[in-house]
């Protein structure tokens, strides 16, 4: 069988028509692995202290040497069979966790697997091969929201495998006191486990559903979801749950001589600051979540890896 190429793989990432089911993007990732295998291109470690699990590919003078985003090895696989059998368990534990929902944390058979970090290595080795095809575009720019869209959509595949009910919406909320006066909303997703909820025509948004925003960084971005949440809640005349997945906070940054520095994008005294004089947020997610977030006191309090949406408090979410 023909293996894909790097113009292959950019034509299925700018295709419409694509990435339906959770096993487009494993086709789509073991095709990119596969690619890597083949044409071997330069792989190079980040120098930045601390951070020398990132790595980045460097493509092809044929693909006018264009560098891939920082790759976090922990998390990546960068092999094909790898990335195919963790892909398959994947599946089958959401299948789990569609049965069981949140008591599956607590089988002896399931903590092994939880353990091993496999939810959060699969959903970052297929976005972020995604997001290393897109990096080989001529203008970044023709692939940037396309990356964007597909991560909202695995995102919510993942979600609605779990048996969820998990689409985006747009919606017109009243202004109070302006007669006639509308703001549109448009919502990456809003899911609940009541599916006669979504299914019905539910004007804005139903007390059992909770809003989620899910973008593939929040540099640039973690004010308005704040600000959504300030704005909704406020419009709505109620507390509108709203929380954030992201899939990392990392950029390629210059360090002394180098250009394979790796920077975090992520501002925690915005994101402090926002918390005390908007709202704290009802869940912050991140597939690659930097290592502050783990460590620092007021970060932990609020911040969890996805696997932990995943499992647990998505379903306390929906059940509030």
């Amino acid at each position: 069988m023909k293996k894909a190429t790097l113009g292959d793989l950019q034509e299925s990432l700018a295709d419409k028509s694509g990435f339906k089911q959770l096993a487009d993007y494993a086709k789509f990732c073991s095709a990119f692995l596969a690619l890597l295998e083949m044409e071997r291109p330069t792989r190079i470690v980040s120098p930045s202290p601390s951070n020398e699990h990132y790595v980045f590919y460097q493509y092809s003078k044929a693909n006018r040497n264009k560098i891939t985003r920082p790759l976090n090895t922990k998390l990546f696989f960068e092999s094909g069979e790898e990335l195919s059998a963790a892909f398959d368990r994947f599946v089958q534990f959401l299948g789990d966790l569609k049965k069981h929902k949140q008591s599956v944390a607590d089988s002896k058979g399931r903590k092994q697997y939880l353990e091993s970090n496999e939810i959060n290595r699969v959903v970052y080795t297929l976005q972020q091969s995604v997001g290393c095809v897109g990096d080989s575009f001529e203008n970044e720019n023709q692939s940037r929201k396309r990356i964007g869209q597909l991560f909202e959509s695995l995102v919510k595949l993942v979600i609605k495998g779990i048996g969820v009910t998990c689409e985006p919406r747009v919606i017109n909320i009243p202004i109070p006191g302006y007669a006639g006066r509308e703001m549109s909303y448009e919502l990456d997703l809003v899911f609940s486990r009541n599916k006669a909820i979504i299914a019905s025509e539910t004007k804005h948004i139903h007390t059992a559903e909770v809003v989620g925003s899910v973008k593939t960084t929040s540099k640039d971005r973690i004010d308005k979801v704040f600000l959504d949440k300030f704005l909704l809640t406020k419009l709505l005349g109620r507390n509108i749950p709203v929380i954030a997945i992201f899939l990392h906070d990392v950029q390629r940054a210059k360090r002394g001589e180098s250009i394979f520095g790796i920077n975090s994008t992520f501002k925690t005294n915005h994101f402090l600051g926002y918390t005390v004089a908007l709202n704290k947020l009802d869940g912050v997610y991140y597939v690659d979540p930097r290592p502050d977030m783990l460590t620092n006191e007021r970060l932990r309090e609020q911040i969890r890896d996805f696997q932990s949406f995943l499992v647990r408090d998505l379903w306390l979410l929906a059940n509030e």
